[in-house]
């Protein structure tokens, strides 16, 4: 049996049905991620449950770290689940996830200066080839969402004439509505002459069979090392820190917590926390406001 028809056969199950709706959210987000992924010629989702190796399961988690080792072991636990599940089935003999040893967390900190997002998107915006990782990027900075949102984002979002965009954000399912801006306006009205016949606002350039498809969750950041690389940006940077940035960015201008929670989408002021550093842009603003009051 195939590992994707082990994650129908399990979200079906009374284990998964019995879970609150806000855990069978993040359970799908993370078995979806597991499919997905790709190791070196293999698509996990795509392989024989018996056929998936613990040099598979290392690679992936590996691959998975890269973009927040947080994720990475949320992904871990639900993969170590689903396999179990599949013991328990009898649709394998062994659970390859569980030789996988955890990394510890460390919450990621970094954040892109203006000069290095402009130089990104120059390189980006450059050539056709690159032009769609360089629009991921874009949209995940200026809307200060998750890349894996924009890399699936499709045009029935998009709403030219308000000039608006409706994103429902994959880990929690939150839904946000945001402005676009005139030169993010202006690059996506391009790419909709461009891209506008199929479904993806920035898909891989080049179809499969004549099907054009989202970049995956593997290749991605593989692409996108190798275009930062070429823009002589740090190897420290990573896509992933751009919904970081831009949040950071508002705090420092002052931005108010329920306002940033209406872009950012999260639901508990306690996430937003994180982002409320002691810089002189910040209490420069609470004195000025101060005063002002």
């Amino acid at each position: 049996m195939r590992l994707n028809k082990v994650v129908t056969d399990y979200l079906s199950s009374y284990d998964y049905k019995n879970l609150r709706d806000n855990t069978k959210k993040r359970y799908k987000y993370f078995l979806d991620i597991l499919c997905a992924t790709q190791v070196g010629d293999d698509v996990l989702g795509k392989m024989s449950v018996k056929n998936v190796t613990t040099k598979h399961c290392k690679d992936a988690y590996n691959q998975w770290c890269n973009n927040s080792v947080g994720t990475a072991n949320g992904i871990l636990a639900i993969s170590r689940l689903l396999f179990n599940h599949a013991l328990r089935e009898e649709f394998c003999m062994m659970n390859p996830f569980t030789v996988v040893r955890k990394r510890a967390t460390e919450r990621r900190k970094v954040v892109w200066s203006k000069e290095d997002v402009t130089k990104l998107l120059d390189a980006a915006y450059s050539d056709f080839s690159t032009r769609n990782i360089g629009l991921i990027a874009h949209m995940a900075y200026e809307w200060c969402q998750r890349v894996g949102d924009m890399r699936l984002l499709t045009w029935d979002a998009i709403d030219f004439e308000q000039r608006r965009v409706l994103i429902q954000q994959s880990k929690r399912n939150a839904e946000v509505q945001l402005p676009i801006e005139d030169d993010l306006y202006d690059m996506l009205v391009q790419q909709e002459q461009d891209f506008g016949f199929q479904q993806y606002i920035a898909p891989r350039p080049k179809p499969r069979s004549g099907v054009y498809e989202p970049y995956t969750l593997y290749k991605l950041p593989l692409y996108a090392r190798k275009l930062m690389d070429d823009a002589g940006l740090s190897s420290e940077l990573r896509l992933s820190d751009l919904r970081r940035t831009g949040t950071t960015e508002m705090v420092e201008a002052g931005v108010g917590i329920g306002q940033i929670m209406s872009v950012t989408g999260h639901a508990n002021p306690q996430s937003v926390k994180p982002y409320l550093k002691n810089t002189y842009a910040s209490a420069n603003l609470a004195l000025t406001a101060r005063k002002k009051a």
